[in-house]
Parts: structure tokens; sequence; C-alpha cells
């Protein structure tokens, strides 16, 4: 291994105890120059230090018994670039414990450590940490580089936003200030910490910085708290457990391999043409991709589709799950209710009597009889498609020839129900469904591992939902239910309390006399409450008194009035998944969000954020506290919640990959 210390004539080459080193600030310029340039150069360097700004601010030297500014030369690593760490590991990593710096250069094989007394060097020392491949670890620095700057993503800034500094932690960002430097002004990013302690960041230096996107308000310490150091080591050793997960799940799938599936046949084509609507282009776009996928490569599928609700993501689940069946498999469709599981299979039914595919649903709703009948088919491959629930995934359930997975909101599964899932996913295709905006973070660094398409572009003609958030009413509610029974629709009303939520059908059918109502709750029978819904879907009465179980994915188009009683009850998310179960179609729809009296400041930053959301597909964008992160929990599994908190998601997302990175070359 070359030896990359910079010995100048007057260094101690016989010892440990060395007398000057350089140091390359984490530029593109000297990422591109091999190790042995910089000894070759180092007088050269030296020489430019003294006329030439780039070299001046992008390089440190550090000499044996000379004085230096031990904070300034703190200062100046950061600015250079290097990462603040609890224990160096790679170059371009630097740690400080007391008046002690282990650094490790990007211009060298081998880490220091640099002895301060106050502020003169009393001691320079090479580490027994080392570099394989030079070559490599520039490279993968570079990539982290390139990173960085994807997952900064700071936008249009606000005093008061949170900020993570890769170093330093959570800040509260207060203002761009411009300080003058003898001739020259620097403009900095002024960040505040605990106890009034203040964070200068050059302009210039954006990629240490990123956005805090967590569940909760962050938790901020001191400047130069130990604190932060062993957060980010403790979510680093996590995200590298996961990373490891990942990359055996993905070998796995490497490894297993399938028989290519068929180009499109005249079923599929016919399928096709029966869709009463417009695809969208990203509707289009994640079809043929999928396709793409099964046709030409013997992998196994494993691809999540997200889209904003009622945007068309389970159109995408029913053509691949034909093109599953026209390939010789049989294809299964899960789903996390059997309200949800028989609606889809409502939905399958219209679309598939005409075609020579046989389908069934499978839960609770059939009796032992008829599921036992439905099974027996299932193992004699007389049944191509099924939709149900997690009872799809019982042990007595045995498929023939099972080619392709859907899970509709995998996130709803439970343990056992996942454990399952990860058994099976090496040798199936899976494709996962999620309403759940991915935040695009978490896409850049789960792409090298999974395959995500994402539909966000809204359905033609679809209308924005009209959205007020207005003080308790009896009139406005009564007016509003008459306007759209008046147009021939019918209106959902939630109520979110079971024990009394009688008492609020009583109060409507005082209201609206002429009004047919009925009720729906999770503590209804599963039969009763699958022949209420369909009864409200064949519009035989005009209001569905609810609680928060509409939430899961109903698509009724013929209701466009959401009235919501207490809207403060609610979250963010579901506050604006509850609104998309309206305006899924053509028609003008409305949503009523009504509060009451001594309303928090936190409810009502809720319900101006929902208020000011209502263009379509706002999913996106309202959710960077909620939805976003709920997104990255539905992924990553609930357990990476607590990390997020603690780093912000977008630094997750960056260590991940980051870790993820360092594994696949390692």
């Amino acid at each position: 291994m070359l030896n990359i210390v910079l010995y100048s004539k007057q260094m101690e080459s016989s010892s440990r105890n060395i007398g000057q080193i350089l140091i390359a600030g984490i530029t593109p310029y000297f990422l591109e120059r091999g190790n042995l340039w910089f000894e070759e150069n180092l007088e050269k360097i030296l020489e430019a230090k003294k006329s030439q700004s780039f070299f001046e601010d992008n390089t440190l030297l550090f000499q044996r018994s000379h004085a230096m500014n031990f904070s300034r030369v703190l200062r100046k690593l950061d600015e250079m670039g290097y990462e603040k760490v609890q224990t160096i590991s790679e170059p371009g990593e630097f740690s400080r414990r007391g008046g002690t710096i282990d650094l490790f250069p990007i211009n060298s094989n081998n880490a220091f450590r640099i002895d301060f007394y106050g502020n003169q060097i009393e001691n320079i020392e090479p580490l027994p940490i080392a570099v394989a491949d030079e070559q490599k670890a520039k490279e993968r620095i570079q990539r982290k580089l390139k990173r960085q700057k994807l997952y900064s993503q700071l936008g249009t800034l606000k005093a008061g936003d949170y900020l993570v500094h890769l170093d330093h932690g959570i800040g509260c960002f207060t203002a761009i200030i411009q300080i003058d430097r003898g001739p020259t002004s620097i403009k900095y990013y002024l960040l505040e910490y605990a106890q009034g302690d203040k964070l200068y960041v050059p302009v210039g230096l954006e990629r240490k910085l990123s956005r805090y996107v967590g569940f909760q308000a962050p938790s901020i310490s001191r400047l130069s708290s130990p604190v932060w150091e062993r957060t980010k080591r403790r979510v680093k050793e996590d995200a590298e457990k996961l990373a490891k997960e990942l990359l055996e799940i993905y070998a796995r799938r490497e490894i297993a391999t399938r028989p290519y599936y068929l180009p499109d046949t005249e079923i599929d084509t016919q399928l096709t043409d029966t869709f009463p609507y417009e695809e969208t282009p990203d509707q289009i776009q994640a079809i043929e991709d999928i396709k793409k996928d099964l046709e030409t490569s013997q992998i196994p599928l494993d691809r999540i589709v997200c889209g904003d609700v009622g945007f068309g993501k389970t159109e995408v689940a029913l053509r691949i799950m034909v093109k599953a069946v026209n390939s010789g498999f049989q294809a299964a469709l899960i789903c996390p209710t059997t309200i949800l599981a028989s609606q889809h299979f409502q939905t399958f039914k219209k679309r598939l009597d005409s075609l020579p595919i046989k389908f069934e649903l499978l839960s609770r709703l059939q009796t032992k009889k008829e599921q036992k009948d439905i099974i027996q088919k299932l193992k004699q491959g007389q049944i191509d498609i099924v939709i149900g629930t997690h009872r799809v995934l019982s042990n007595d359930v045995e498929f023939k020839n099972l080619g392709l997975l859907a899970i509709d909101d995998e996130q709803r599964f439970g343990v056992k129900q996942k454990e399952k899932l990860k058994k099976i996913r090496a040798s199936l295709d899976i494709l996962s469904l999620s309403a759940t905006p991915i935040p695009r973070t978490l896409y850049l660094a789960l792409s090298s591992l999974k395959k995500i398409s994402i539909i966000q572009t809204p359905p033609l003609y679809r209308q924005p939902i009209k959205t007020i958030v207005l003080p308790w009413s009896e009139k406005i509610i009564k007016t509003a239910i008459n306007k759209e029974m008046k147009r021939g629709g019918q209106v959902y009303y939630l109520h979110n309390r079971v024990e009394n939520i009688e008492t609020a059908r009583k109060f409507l059918e005082k209201l609206v006399p002429q009004a047919k109502i009925r009720i729906v709750h999770g503590r209804l029978n599963e039969k009763e409450l699958v022949n209420v819904m369909k009864d409200f879907g064949n519009k035989k009465f005009d209001v569905l008194v609810a609680t928060t179980i509409i939430e899961n994915g109903l698509d009724v188009p013929n209701v466009n009035t959401l009235i919501v009683a207490d809207a403060p009850r609610l979250g963010l998310a579901q506050a604006y998944q509850i609104r998309g179960r309206v305006g899924r179609s053509h028609i003008q729809a409305f949503a009523y969000f009504f509060y009451g009296d001594n309303l928090s400041d936190l409810a009502k930053e809720r319900l101006k954020a929902l208020k000011e959301a209502q263009e379509l597909g706002s999913g996106y964008r309202i959710a960077m506290r909620d939805l976003e992160i709920r997104g990255a929990g539905n992924i990553l599994g609930k357990e990476q919640s607590g990390n997020i908190n603690q780093v912000g998601l977008n630094l997750y997302c960056q260590i991940l990959s980051d870790a993820i990175d360092k594994m696949k070359n390692n």
C-alpha cells in the first residue's frame, strides 16, 4: 500500500512522530487527484496557499510545535467538508476528544491523530486505520457528495424552520446574514441552538444542511454537545443493519428466477378497452414499466406503486394480475379489511365478467363450506385470481401455481402476516400498492434496491375538492346535505365516536327528515358492514354516518359531500385521506370540516394546512410533517420512526443510502 503521508525534508521519517501533514478539502478538484499527486506537488500547493484563495480555503497544514487556533481548526475542517463523527473509520471524517483531533484526510491512505496543547500542536502520529483501495474510497466520497446535494432540499426557507447540520445536529434557522471579512463579505445560514448557541454555515456548503422532517418537534441541544455524535452513530448502526437486511432480500431475489411473462394477448387488450376512464400518463408509465420487467427479466418483481387516493393504483394491479394469468400463473390480491376486499371484488367483477378468467373472493364473508370449496379449487388451479384478506395467507391455503401477489396497503398487515410475506418474497412477483406518498428522499435511498412507480397525475376531469373549514353550524350542515341530495348525490357524515354515533343519526334525521340515513362502524358484524356499504354504493340511502372506517380505500363515486363533525380530533394525514373519499368522479365535491370552541393552536395549524392544500395530488406536499413520515414508516418499518425523528427524514435517508452504497461497493 502506498504511504501517503506527505513527508517534507524536515519530517522525521524514522519515527511515528510526524513533522507535518497536509489536509486537502473535499472538493471535486482534489478528489480527482491521486494521493501521490499531493506528495509530488506539496511545495507548489504550499506556495499557492499564499496567493490563491482556493488553496487557502481548501487546504490545512498541520506542523508539529507550530501554533494554530484550535477552535478555528475545527471550524476550518467543517468548512472544508469533513464530517464530524464520534469515531473515524473512513476518509473525509474527523473526531475531537478534548484537545485531540483524529482525522482521516481524503489525500491519504492513513488516518492521523493530532494532539494540541492549548493552541499549539504537540504531536502528530499515524493511526492504525487505513484504506485498502484508494480509487474506490474516492469514488465513494464523490457519490456521497452527490447524495448530500440531492438530500439537502432546502428550497424556500423561512425563519423558524428546523434544519439539520450533518456535524452539529438540529437547529432553528434564523436568517441568511452577510458578514464582512476584510475586502470581501461572506453569506451565512444562521442557525440557533439551545441556550442561545449560534452556528454560521457558509452559503455554498448547503450539502451539510437538510430540512428536518419528523413526527414531532425535534429536540435541540447545545453546540459541541456529544449528544448529536452519539445519536448519529446509533442511527448509522441501525441504518447499516437495515441496509444489510435489504441487501440480503435483494440478493435472494437476484438468485431466484421465474419464467418470462408472455407479451400482451387479446385478453389484455380487451381489458384495457373496458376501462371506463382515460389513463393518466403516470398510470400508463407504471403499467409499461411493470410489464417490461415481467417480460424481459427473470428476476422476481418487487415494486411499490405509490399514488394519491383515487389516482388509479387498483387499475394497475388489475391489469398486471390479468397478465400473470395469461402467462400461466395464478394471482392473488390481499387487502387489510373485509370491506375493502369486498369492494375490490366488485370492481374486478365488473371488469372480468366477460373474460375467460375465473376469480373468487376469500374472506370471513363466506361460509366455512364456501371457503373450503374455494381453497380446493385454488389448489387444483381452477381459480385464476383470488381477492381476499389475510385469510389468503392462512396455512390451509395452497395454490397450484401462484406467480403474482398484489398487496393493498401492506403496512396495515400485522407482524405475523409480514413474516409470512417475507418468506414468500424470494420466489414470487410482488406488487405493493400504497396510498401514502413516498418521500423523494426515501425513493432515492431505496432506488437501487426497490423499484418504485409514483402516480402523481390526477385522473382527467377530476376536480379539486372544495374544502370548507368553519365553526360548528347546524344551518350549514342542513344546507350541504340538501344541496347534495338535490343533485342526486350522497353524503358521508363523519362522527368518530362509536358510543354515541346513534345520537348523531337522530340529530341528522331531525335536521334533514327527508334523508334516508344509516350507520357504519368497526364494531358491526362484517356481513352487516359489507351489506350496508353495498346498499350505499347502490344508492339505497342518502347519508352514511360513519367512523374513520371509511378511510380504508372505499370508492363510492356518487358520494361528493363529506361532513366531519369534530375535525380537530383527526390528524392531518387522516383528515387528508378521509377527504379523498369524495371527489372520485368529474363532479365537484365538497368537504366540510367543523370545529367547536377552544381550538388549540396545533389544531388550527392542521386545519389551515388542510384548507391550503386543496389542489389534486397535494398529498405530496401537505405531508412534510405527517404523510411522508408515515410513508417512510410503511416502507422501512415502524421501528425506524424513532431514528427518523432523531435526525430527520432527509438525513436518515442519506445515512441509509450511504450504508447501502458502502455495502454494495465493498
